[in-house]
């Protein structure tokens, strides 16, 4: 089993920034992927950026250049660096740990962005 919680979330104006965070725990040896995904009201959840453990990343188009994901393997934490925000980045953020082809799903932190 792994646990993930996300922080970091908050209200914030376009044009500002946010760092998100995700702590995992338990059984993290055989986690091969982390990322951080979005869901806004009535839309589907989407990958917004995700890293393997050799560091390759990846992101979704809209996001590109403005997000930044990284992760302190000492910490066991994942991060999101988001900057240039704008109102369609509001959404619920939810940090996702893969292991063993499961996917382990925190409970979300909100991220509203303010025009």
């Amino acid at each position: 089993q792994v646990q993930v919680v996300e922080s970091g979330g908050g209200l914030v104006q376009a044009g500002g920034s946010l760092r998100l965070s995700c702590a995992a725990s338990g059984s993290i040896f055989s986690i091969n992927l982390m990322g951080w995904y979005r869901q806004a009201p009535g839309k589907e959840r989407e990958l917004v950026a995700g890293i393997t453990s050799g560091g390759g990343t990846t992101y979704a188009d809209s996001v590109k250049g403005r997000f930044t994901i990284s992760r302190d393997n000492a910490k066991n934490t994942l991060y999101l660096q988001m900057n240039s925000l704008k109102s369609g980045d509001t959404a619920m953020y939810y940090c996702a740990a893969r292991r063993s082809e499961i996917l382990y799903w925190g409970q979300g932190t909100q991220v509203t962005v303010s025009s």
